[in-house]
């Protein structure tokens, strides 16, 4: 997520009223995940485990729960709650604005897209040209749809992600404030929920199409020309490449990568990132290898049987 205009470091240390290291004029751009961070991000770890690589990411500036040795070009925010604070950059930047209207007055809508009743559009949508959006659609703010898009009734695009801490006191939520985009000539079936980005882009290929009742997780990016059926569920942060299909009722772990041309069977459970080929089962086995050791089987176990 950038920010409209450049911070200081200072700047944001007065808000999160945090202790920073570093040249105090130092330029913040925007915050980001660590996945997707870039030159002038601010990005957040509050975990040991995680803190080299947090520190030798793109990110310039790092929000951090421990005073550390500072690398060469980047410069800290010490925190003692850097999820909390990074919520509070979040809702600073990009609050909450409760609509008053189904369709926002700063929404941009293409020529001849069709808005069929009681969809809800909110502020600064982008939607393309010759695009249909169906009856009781939701498309939150500032998501962008490309042209000939077409998305069917009670489908939801912008939700929050998923993505908690574990408190004592309950499940505290990590602020979304990223976006969804659907590129050229996608089509989303009814009842599909794509959950926008936690700082990024959800991001759908151009040709891309998913059948109804598919969730799609926050910062997922599903390449050119997939087929996507019925009742499967995409974690966040997982690449799926070009012209992969995944058949119904699929589940896919997060973080993974899903190489170009790959075919998942239906009801296939994804617990790692997988090279071209067809699979099934859960765990995920190569479909024709399978499909072997079922014969297999069923031909020792009928053995010597009538």
């Amino acid at each position: 997520m950038k920010f409209k205009q450049p911070q200081t470091l200072k700047q944001i240390a007065s808000l999160i009223n945090a202790e920073f290291v570093g040249e105090e004029n130092f330029e913040i751009t925007g915050i980001n995940e660590i996945h997707v961070v870039e030159k002038g991000d601010i990005v957040f770890v509050d975990h040991p485990k995680y803190y080299d690589k947090a520190l030798n990411s793109k990110a310039t500036t790092v929000l951090i729960n421990k005073k550390v040795e500072c690398p060469e070009g980047k410069t800290l925010l010490i925190s003692d709650d850097p999820f909390r604070d990074f919520n509070k950059i979040t809702i600073h930047f990009n609050p909450f604005i409760t609509s008053k209207q189904s369709i926002s007055d700063t929404a941009i809508i293409g020529e001849n897209t069709i808005i069929q009743p009681n969809a809800f559009i909110g502020d600064n949508v982008v939607i393309g040209k010759n695009c249909v959006i169906h009856a009781n659609v939701v498309i939150n703010s500032n998501c962008i749809l490309g042209d000939n898009v077409i998305v069917q009734s009670n489908s939801v695009l912008g939700s929050d992600a998923f993505y908690y801490k574990n408190r004592p006191e309950g499940f505290d939520r990590l602020i979304s404030g990223g976006r969804v985009v659907l590129e050229n000539n996608v089509e989303l079936g009814a009842s599909c929920t794509i959950d926008r980005g936690v700082t990024g882009d959800t991001t759908v290929k151009e040709g891309t199409k998913i059948d109804n009742q598919v969730h799609v997780g926050h910062d997922t990016i599903i390449g050119k020309k997939c087929l996507i059926a019925a009742q499967s569920g995409i974690a966040g942060c997982v690449i799926i490449e070009d012209e992969v299909t995944i058949w119904g009722q699929v589940g896919i772990v997060s973080g993974l990568t899903i190489e170009k041309g790959t075919v998942l069977m239906a009801q296939t459970g994804v617990s790692k990132s997988l090279k071209k080929a067809t699979y099934y089962g859960t765990p995920q086995r190569e479909y024709r290898q399978t499909l072997r050791e079922v014969i297999y089987l069923k031909n020792v176990t009928n053995k010597g049987k009538n």
